[in-house]
């Protein structure tokens, strides 16, 4: 299932929303910009080893900016811009700024618990984009969300509750992340759990009750 847009209409420009989807594309570009060996060097300064603990803890929000491939980066910021001008409305824009930030560092110390040996660099804005979710299942339950579907060889779209699609996606990262314990996987499933629930509780700090039009506050 692909989501193709949500039925919430935001009062709020989603400005920060749109600034980091531009960051993330221009760092993703200068990523593949690099030879092999600058490729590597550099994903290994910004992306977080869980061996290194809490050593330069920066690596916690710019391993966010990182990406491994054009499928990782625009699966992500399509959820992200789904999901993200929404909350951003609701925390106003400067507010959406610590959230995110602090979303993406939880969701990269949950990753590094289920490993702290590893030497696998974990990047990717997933962690990040899954608190969104989960501030989203908070702030617009009665949302519904348009969703592309594959029937056999055509596609067709249906509108979804929004906390039926955001708990069945959860449901998936959980189990995916309780059967990958002690293995090896590609995809950082701990990092989207932890995520999503700091979105859950992060959104309750941070969501603005005041009524403004295009704040930053």
């Amino acid at each position: 299932m692909i989501p193709i847009r949500d039925t919430v209409r935001s009062r709020r420009k989603p400005i920060i929303t749109i600034i980091i989807i531009a960051i993330n594309i221009v760092v993703f570009l200068y990523q593949n910009s690099l030879g092999t060996r600058a490729y590597q060097m550099f994903v290994a300064k910004y992306s977080i080893i869980p061996v290194l603990g809490f050593y330069q803890p920066w690596r916690f929000i710019t391993s966010a900016f990182l990406h491994g491939s054009w499928l990782h980066l625009i699966g992500n910021m399509l959820y992200l811009w789904i999901f993200g001008d929404n909350v951003e409305d609701k925390t106003g824009h400067f507010k959406f700024i610590l959230f995110y930030i602090l979303a993406a560092a939880i969701a990269g110390f949950a990753q590094m618990l289920t490993d702290v040996n590893s030497l696998v660099p974990v990047i990717g804005a997933s962690g990040a984009v899954a608190g969104i979710l989960g501030a989203y299942f908070i702030c617009c339950p009665g949302s519904r969300v348009v969703t592309l579907i594959p029937i056999f060889f055509f596609f067709t779209t249906v509108e979804i509750p929004a906390f039926v699609y955001l708990l069945g996606w959860f449901a998936l990262q959980f189990i995916n992340g309780v059967s990958t314990v002690g293995g090896a996987s590609s995809v950082a499933w701990w990092a989207h759990i932890g995520g999503f629930v700091a979105g859950m509780v992060l959104i309750k700090l941070f969501y603005s009750k005041q009524k403004r039009r295009d704040d930053f506050y």
